[in-house]
């Protein structure tokens, strides 16, 4: 990545393109990033070229936003800075009601590929086949769970793998304390059909009998950070 590059996409992030389309003209993204007209045509054309931001035509300027892709940029250098600027986190806390939802962690667990590497990096003697759904109402558990997804070199990665039928790929896992009592990991899955309301928990045993607990219970997550 070019210096020059990803300047001009901090540039687009201040002026807000993380979360919306922003309307803007090569001149005053000129001045924005101190370039000539020329100079930031070119560099918008770039960013599009990489798949860093969509760009659409508009009058004598663009509606621009910056992509996940784009993002993942931005946040590969927020993680580094964040080591020297920021408490190193330990653990973070996560409650959240019981429901019985379509355990797409499951999936994972099922996986045998997924399953050896489970067992390894997690230090369990087994996994059961299934996960603890849990909903999260409060706003700083929804915060705490994206922060889980976006840093991920907090975490453990279990790498992808291949078999005759298809590629899987990398998920990111947690080590935590479901109710202060049994050990398990929370699972950090971004492509879900669940809302981002939702973790998943896997653990050795059945945690609903283990703990007695039923839908509609609130469980406490305890999330150990940089458990590698």
């Amino acid at each position: 990545m070019s210096s020059e590059l990803w300047f001009s996409l901090f540039i687009l992030a201040k002026l807000g393109a993380i979360y919306k389309k922003i309307e803007i003209s090569s001149t005053k993204f000129a001045k924005e990033i101190s370039a000539s007209q020329q100079t930031a045509s070119r560099r918008i054309i770039e960013l599009e070229k990489l798949g860093w931001i969509s760009r659409e035509p508009h009058g004598t300027g663009h509606y621009l936003q910056i992509s996940k892709k784009g993002q993942d940029q931005l946040k590969d250098v927020y993680y580094v800075l964040s080591k020297f600027f920021e408490p190193e986190l330990k653990s973070i806390e996560i409650e959240g009601e019981l429901f019985t939802g379509m355990e797409e962690g499951g999936y994972y667990v099922s996986r045998e590929g997924y399953k050896k590497q489970f067992l390894e990096k997690l230090g369990f003697k087994d996994i059961y086949p299934g996960t603890l759904n849990l909903k999260l109402t409060k706003e700083e558990d929804i915060k705490n769970r994206k922060i889980l997804l976006d840093r991920k070199d907090l975490g453990i990665a279990i790498k992808g793998f291949k078999n005759k039928d298809r590629t899987y790929g990398d998920v990111i896992c947690y080590k935590c304390k479901v109710n202060e009592k049994i050990d398990g990991a929370l699972l950090a899955i971004e492509r879900t059909h669940h809302e981002e309301t939702v973790i998943e928990i896997i653990a050795p045993v059945y945690l609903r009998d283990a703990l007695n607990i039923k839908d509609g219970d609130n469980v406490k997550i305890k999330v150990f950070l940089n458990t590698i």
